[in-house]
């Protein structure tokens, strides 16, 4: 997984980053069929106001790797800049790597596609180069909430309890729609991880 070093609350950094970067090409990594940057920006727990300009900055100071999540509540804002940038920003999409993950409450096989479809909405993209399955556990989609909990505050399990490979087909099915260059876990423990593989 790329190193993400900086938050977007941290936009001052940014700049100060790109200079120690500056005539440097940033390393990468293999990453199924494409090249990840392992320096990217993070999104998580950036504010609303205060991502869009983070994203904004971090591209236009050479950043090529973004990571975004449907559950961090901020791709409307980071899409609007994707097309600002993409579109007369001089950026081009193909140039940059762009992240997201699938959320708890969408392991289902019929959430899956339908939650990739919002997050590609949002962003304003036609394809994204990686999706993760976020966490290894399945949340109840049911109750229209991303954090479902019952009255003791514990977490609401997905009562149909969805297989890893389960959800992993229909990711594999987003590659093969073209919609989607590399799947891949998050968070997921090496016995987790085999039993995606097995």
């Amino acid at each position: 997984m790329a190193l993400h070093v900086l938050r977007s609350q941290f936009t001052p950094g940014l700049s100060q980053l790109a200079r120690s970067l500056s005539g440097t090409s940033i390393p990468t990594i293999a990453c199924g069929v494409s090249e990840m940057p392992v320096v990217g920006l993070g999104t998580w727990q950036s504010k609303p106001g205060v991502v869009g300009a983070a994203v904004e900055k971090a591209l236009s100071v050479g950043y090529k790797h973004i990571d975004c999540a449907h559950v961090y509540q901020n791709e409307p804002e980071i899409g609007q800049v994707f097309s600002k940038m993409f579109g007369d920003g001089g950026v081009k999409r193909e140039d940059i790597f762009i992240t997201s993950k699938l959320w708890n409450t969408f392991h289902r096989a019929e959430e899956v596609e339908r939650s990739f479809d919002v997050t590609l909405s949002d962003l304003q993209l036609d394809y994204l180069d990686l999706y993760l399955i976020h966490w290894p556990i399945s949340l109840d989609p049911g109750k229209g909430t991303l954090f479902p909990m019952d009255e003791n505050e514990k977490f609401i399990m997905d009562s149909k309890c969805p297989t890893f490979e389960e959800t992993w087909s229909e990711l594999e099915k987003l590659v093969e729609s073209g919609r989607c260059k590399n799947i891949g876990l998050s968070n997921f423990n090496e016995a987790q991880i085999e039993e995606v593989l097995s």
